[in-house]
């Protein structure tokens, strides 16, 4: 379960706004949510402008300057990119357009087992090899010590990257980074890509005119791949390179389009969801060559290698749906995992390439901080997700002697560690997550309560304009409260539910994908409240709303009683002192359990968040439930997969003798 934040727009803004505009009011009502409250900021969002002159970035000049003296001095010049789709697309583009005027070039991107960016090893090859010139893209802004390298073997280095820099910038003829402190550039979101695009253009004398022609499209996929903030200038580049990328005369991409599926007129979400990550399957299970070679390939080439990584994506998901059924059947047959406020878990050669993806998807599952650990031998390897207030790569520096190496940020990072050393790394982290008043949780946002007036086709058109969506600027999310649930229909053999709703007055349908109907926390002849995105949909010439619900529960939910009755029960389990009041409130009755388990007879397997909607909060708060379930489990009358929440009731004879409850008993206990 989710905790919910509904933004509420100031609806005199919002009325202001729309009358000095051509944008609908429901789109202007989510801009407004937003923050675009003053009328020139909501007007430079919708600007798209230009791209600001590449020389503006720092040092943009030196790099061009560099590299044009190796091309015409037809010194061998290496691009060395990253194994991501951002560094993949920045590899590509850089490598063709030097090629294309005439340079000596080749490409390196170091594998994912030898990890991110620059290594000495490589760097020896590249040298062996006659290489001149390194260019890096998409990384090298921390390559301290492999630049000096790179010099001591006669070699010249430039940089252009778009992390963050340390104090000390590696030796180089340029470094080129929108976030180094001494840099004018007024948009500092680039991804590497990015960057590399804005190389192309000052070594063509400052002009964007042919490479955004030529580019556009492939530095599009690479900007929402990378999940960077889409505005500004990367507004610009995925708006535009998405109306290339619809005829793209890139035979790469216009091979995978086809392989992939894809829909005319792509969306940003169409490349998060379909290009990219077969982009970067690549270099998860396969070589980041593979897909530069794609990117640069011939019409003959083209379908081979979009082929390749169609496939390689499909080992990476069936490899995700292993590792993430081994966790989650070890969460079931160690529910006490969950009671901690960081989830770590760790297995045997897990890939470590999806470790990451599958971290995600753990996290948002069960709202906790999650990080997974791969043992490859005398190695291990993590790779971690947290959510925004709980620090990760703090938390890490908290244990960085346990640690060979690491680094990330707040919601994200990977580290590596001896397998003997993973235990004391648990303590850690969990001493760590002790120390925080409160931990953070997964949050649900919806811009505004959409109003029934609201659920209107040239309304529901009007939010196209806020497109491109991706990170900084997601698809409007809208609450829809009190709806009446008339019917409930299964689809796809029950895989799927739809509702038919009256929302005051207004008849709609609402479609919940990987949601059976046994599953819903809502029934027909209740009211819900749904957390909807809006689309138009179109089916035998006829344009219709639709509905597709990210999260739901009955309506007038009290989450803030759920979720501190939650951390109650999981601060309990863990062994810590509760309030004696609280105490009070949690020891079940007889007859509360008895309600319990005819509720779960009832229902034969039960949900549990199902189970908790069906009682009264003020009576039966979270907490409470879980310890009802707990003692009857205890007892052998339920069997309870917290993994996934399910309850179902063992074979059962006679009366269960309450009073050799050793749970009961200690909560008892406990309160004297």
């Amino acid at each position: 379960m989710k905790k919910w934040i509904i933004n509420k727009p100031d609806e005199q803004v919002s009325r202001d706004i729309a009358s000095r505009c051509d944008i609908d009011k429901l789109a202007v009502d989510v801009m407004v949510s937003r923050g675009f409250t003053d009328f020139d900021k909501f007007a430079e969002f919708f600007t798209l402008g230009e791209l600001e002159d590449p020389f503006v970035l720092k040092d943009m000049d030196k790099a061009a300057e560099a590299v044009m003296a190796a091309v015409d001095d037809y010194e061998l010049i290496c691009i060395y990119g990253d194994y991501d789709c951002d560094g993949v697309t920045s590899t590509a583009v850089l490598y063709d357009y030097l090629l294309s005027i005439g340079a000596n070039v080749m490409y390196y991107i170091p594998e994912r087992a030898d990890g991110y960016g620059m290594n000495i090893k490589a760097i020896k090859y590249l040298h062996d090899q006659g290489v001149k010139m390194i260019i890096t893209v998409d990384n090298g802004i921390s390559a301290i010590e492999e630049a000096e390298e790179i010099y001591d073997l006669g070699m010249k280095l430039v940089v252009t990257d778009h992390h963050q820099p340390g104090q000390t910038l590696p030796r180089a003829e340029a470094v080129v980074d929108p976030h180094r402190e001494d840099c004018p550039s007024a948009f500092k979101h680039l991804c590497g890509c990015g960057v590399a695009l804005k190389l192309c253009a000052a070594l063509d004398g400052g002009s964007y005119d042919t490479v955004l022609d030529q580019y556009l499209d492939i530095c599009a996929v690479g900007t929402v791949a990378d999940v960077v903030s889409l505005t500004g200038e990367n507004r610009y580049i995925v708006k535009n390179g998405l109306k290339l990328l619809e005829n793209t005369d890139n035979y790469g991409l216009r091979a995978l389009k086809e392989k992939a599926g894809l829909r005319p007129n792509p969306r940003s979400t169409d490349i998060a969801f379909t290009l990219s990550p077969r982009i970067n399957a690549a270099g998860r299970f396969g070589s980041p060559i593979t897909a530069v070679k794609m990117l640069l390939s011939e019409p003959e080439d083209a379908e081979v290698y979009a082929g390749m990584l169609v496939s390689l994506n499909d080992k990476r998901k069936e490899t995700e749906a292993v590792i993430s059924k081994e966790i989650f059947d070890y969460i079931n047959d160690h529910p006490e995992i969950l009671n901690e406020r960081v989830l770590i878990l760790s297995g045997k050669n897990w890939a470590h390439g999806v470790i990451g993806i599958v971290a995600a998807r753990v996290m948002e599952y069960y709202s906790k901080p999650t990080i997974l650990i791969t043992i490859e031998g005398e190695l291990a390897r993590g790779s971690a997700r947290s959510i925004k207030g709980f620090n990760i790569f703090k938390c890490f520096q908290n244990a960085e002697d346990l640690l060979i190496k690491n680094g990330g940020h707040e919601c994200a990072g990977g580290f590596s560690i001896l397998p003997e050393n993973i235990e004391l790394f648990k303590q850690r982290v969990y001493t760590y997550a002790a120390g925080m008043e409160h931990m953070p949780m997964t949050e649900l946002k919806a811009d505004k309560v959409l109003e029934p007036a609201d659920l209107n086709i040239d309304r529901v058109k009007g939010l196209s304009k806020l497109e491109p969506f991706g990170e900084g600027n997601p698809p409007p999310v809208f609450a829809v409260l009190g709806a009446e649930v008339t019917r409930v229909i299964p689809l796809s053999g029950g895989k799927h539910s739809k509702l038919e709703i009256n929302y005051g007055g207004v008849r709609a349908e609402a479609l919940l994908f990987g949601t059976p109907p046994a599953r819903l926390n809502v029934r027909a002849g209740v009211k819900a409240d749904l957390l909807v995105t809006l689309e138009v949909s179109e089916y035998g010439g006829r344009e219709s709303i639709s509905l597709k619900v990210s999260d739901h529960r009955p309506s007038g939910f009290n989450q803030n009683a759920y979720f501190s009755a939650k951390e109650c029960y999981e601060s309990y389990r863990r062994g810590e002192e509760l309030n004696p009041a609280f105490l009070k409130k949690i020891i079940p009755s007889r007859e509360e359990l008895a309600a319990v388990f005819k509720a779960v007879k009832s229902a034969k397997a039960a949900d549990i968040d199902r189970l908790y909607y069906s009682f009264d909060p003020r009576v039966m708060n979270y907490c409470k439930l879980r310890i009802c379930i707990d003692i009857c489990e205890e007892l052998g009358i339920f069997d309870f997969k917290a993994g996934s929440g399910i309850i179902t009731l063992k074979s059962f004879e006679g009366k269960a003798d309450l009073e050799s409850s050793k749970i009961l008993n200690e909560l008892r206990n406990r309160l004297k």
